[in-house]
């Protein structure tokens, strides 16, 4: 059995860096097209935040696809568009904000084979308006609280075993 789920921060040159794992015990073709559907990122979502995929599905991931999303960030409603930069399924995807409330979002989601489920790694890279203080006072807090609800919708989601 795998460790229990792991948020981390720290820099990384001039960004942020949220890294994340997380053990399910589930297989990797079962894992990685629950990501791969964009409009699974509502349910991946805190519902404070309001969040909608704006673009119309069905959503074909691949290398250049771009998404469009609304939310609320702190009540304020704000456009955000991604753009997949990477698409190794099921291995590795990259999306990188194009448009949105971050001077830089390169979200980088890796999956494996593990202990006869499926290790998800996030690796974001991040930096704000503001630089460190709001970092420190307001981002890092919105993140840990967006994936502390992810971690603990994946772990309901996908709680039974294979078999």
């Amino acid at each position: 059995m795998s460790s229990p789920p792991s948020l981390a921060f720290g820099r990384d040159g001039n960004a942020f860096l949220l890294e994340a794992s997380q053990w399910l015990p589930r297989p990797l073709d079962e894992v990685f097209p629950f990501f791969a559907d964009a409009m699974n990122l509502e349910a991946l979502t805190p519902p404070l935040l309001r969040f909608h995929v704006a673009t119309p599905a069905p959503i074909t991931i691949a290398q250049g696809t771009l998404i469009d999303y609304r939310l609320k960030l702190r009540g304020i409603p704000m456009a955000w568009r991604s753009e997949i930069r990477v698409w190794e399924p099921p291995h590795r995807f990259v999306d990188y904000q194009v448009r949105g409330p971050y001077l830089l979002w390169h979200h980088e989601h890796l999956f494996s084979e593990s202990d006869g489920g499926t290790l998800v790694r996030d690796r974001v890279h991040y930096r704000v308006f503001g630089g460190a203080l709001v970092e420190r006072l307001l981002v890092r807090p919105d993140l840990r609280r967006i994936f502390a609800f992810r971690q603990d919708f994946l772990a309901r989601y996908f709680s039974h075993p294979p078999g």
